[in-house]
């Protein structure tokens, strides 16, 4: 796995058939901690919204894979934006 993805285009990884659906949950989450970590202190609240709403759309990549995991990351991140 060569890290090919990025938010960009993280929604063609559900169907790259070279990777096994654990390969595609690790990969989102790469893409998911990258977010945070390109978020700091001096970010604005337009940035940190952004992120959240990124993170909102892989996890419901990562709930086509695997339904109870999507579903709790989907509950996390809404009480995060809330």
């Amino acid at each position: 796995n060569q890290m090919k993805y990025t938010i960009d285009n993280f929604i063609e990884i559900n169907n790259d058939n070279k990777l096994t659906d654990t390969e595609k949950i690790d990969e989102l989450l790469r893409i998911d901690a990258v977010i945070y970590c390109n978020l700091g202190s001096d970010s604005t609240q337009k940035e940190k919204h952004k992120a959240n709403m990124d993170s909102k759309k892989i996890y419901t990549e990562i709930k086509k894979i695997d339904k109870f995991m999507g579903s709790t990351f989907m509950r996390l991140i809404d009480k995060k934006i809330k």
